[in-house]
């Protein structure tokens, strides 16, 4: 006898594979929004939440808030049926949520989860029988079974249980699933639908139920056992670039001590055709998993009393980079006979890299705050900032500076390269350039220090 539950299954199913089932996606910034429009493209109906009330103003009114989107491609998905809402009370009209919210780090590094359990107890009370739940945020190990389930299946007042083995006995069932996003700004090399897509359910008709979903817009999909597994991929994604990006943060600072060009050895090194993935240094890491992830596994590990002393090493090598970069630009200026304190010192580029607007974790802004300790008079300009406020952990109150004048500034200090500078012009306009991401390769002047 086929159970009301397995039924309940197959008629989502059913729903996904007819592109008819809403799609509710929380959490509309870099990395739900674009899932949005993902969805959209495929025909399914859209709905957007989150609690910004100007962000959902903007997108009810055909306005884009992120520079890679355009207001056009919001225009077109509105006419599709999309619309955003801060009303959680709408999750009941959905068949499946989808949460994109952020999972920051505290002040004392370690994870703060208040997003997803301030999401998880606004979905609660409008769960219904036969909905998929999916976690995407980036988060530990054992966050989803641990964390999420517990406070969905506490908080519906209904008596709803996440479907741990397929066919259940009373239908009284939903569905929960982890799928790390993959979103990777400024990348306009591989269209989102080919970046396969892991995914982790809890029980085998959560998983089935998500790969059919994602399966849907994506081009491959990649099953794991758990939604732990499927945590775990994304952390080890991420550190693997932290790793690499830190042993080359290591060997720019001894490089740069034997006199020897990192970025030479690097373009060199790379041309080798197996064993060898370029990696490149920066003044830090910035965004919101590479910075961030190897921490919330350490502190995870911890519960297991294991130390992740290799990727712990990791992260400090890189979170001492602003501190170095601080370094190297008062040394240069010493050299041209000025201090650091009272100099004025104009930062190229406070996005976390190159031609995205995204200040998440940005090295720019610690490099900032520690100039200004220094009694710097700090300027920046970015074209994809006109100013910079205050966020999480930083409040600059500053307006872009324009680049009339260069020779105004004791130094200019290239933080974020972005491709719509004229760097030959800026070399030859500024008094000092500081360069902390070889933006000057092949461009030979005096006043050029790379750092």
């Amino acid at each position: 006898m086929v159970s009301i539950s397995l039924e309940v299954n197959q008629h989502l199913k059913q729903k996904i594979e007819a592109r008819t089932a809403q799609v509710g996606i929380i959490g509309l910034g870099y990395v739900g929004l674009p899932l949005a429009l993902l969805f959209i493209e495929q025909g399914f109906p859209v709905t957007g939440l989150d609690i910004d009330d100007h962000k959902v103003e903007k997108l009810n009114t055909g306005q884009s808030y992120i520079v890679r989107i355009p207001g056009s491609e919001i225009e077109l998905a509105r006419g599709r049926g999309f619309s955003a809402t801060s009303d959680y009370s709408r999750i009941s009209d959905l068949d499946a949520v989808i949460i994109c919210v952020p999972t920051p780090l505290d002040d004392f590094h370690q994870p703060d989860l208040s997003c997803i359990t301030g999401t998880a107890k606004a979905i609660a009370p409008h769960l219904r029988a036969g909905q998929l739940v999916v976690l995407e945020s980036t988060t530990y190990p054992g966050t989803t079974e641990e964390v999420l389930v517990p406070l969905l299946e506490a908080g519906n007042g209904n008596g709803l249980k996440v479907e741990r083995a397929q066919g259940g006995k009373d239908g009284a069932t939903f569905y929960v699933a982890f799928s790390p996003e993959r979103e990777d700004p400024g990348n306009d090399t591989i269209a989102r639908r080919d970046i396969p897509k892991v995914i982790g359910g809890v029980g085998p008709a959560s998983s089935e139920l998500a790969a059919a979903l994602y399966g849907s817009i994506f081009n491959r999909t990649v099953p794991v056992s758990s939604p732990a597994a499927a945590e775990m991929t994304k952390l080890l994604e991420n550190i693997y670039r932290c790793v690499n990006i830190a042993l080359v943060n290591e060997l720019k600072q001894l490089c740069h001590r034997m006199g020897i060009d990192l970025f030479e050895v690097i373009d060199a090194a790379k041309t080798k055709p197996f064993g060898f993935h370029a990696f490149f240094p920066g003044p830090g890491l910035g965004g919101h998993c590479i910075p961030i992830d190897p921490f919330y596994l350490s502190w995870k590990a911890r519960q297991f009393d294991f130390h992740t002393r290799f990727i712990e090493l990791a992260g400090e090598v890189n979170g001492q980079m602003p501190y170095y970069v601080v370094e190297k630009t008062a040394e240069a200026l010493n050299d041209h006979a000025k201090a650091l304190k009272g100099a004025k010192v104009l930062i190229l580029g406070v996005a976390y890299k190159k031609d995205i607007d995204d200040l998440r974790e940005s090295p720019a802004l610690t490099i900032i705050e520690l100039l200004r300790q220094r009694g710097t008079n700090v300027f920046y300009n970015d074209p994809y900032f006109a100013e910079v406020g205050r966020g999480r952990h930083y409040n600059l109150n500053m307006k872009c500076a324009s680049l009339d004048d260069l020779a105004k500034y004791d130094c200019v200090l290239i933080v974020t390269d972005h491709s719509s500078y004229n760097y030959p012009q800026i070399a030859r306009d500024a008094l000092l350039v500081v360069d902390t991401r070889n933006a000057m390769k092949g461009i030979q002047s005096a006043n050029i220090v790379r750092c």
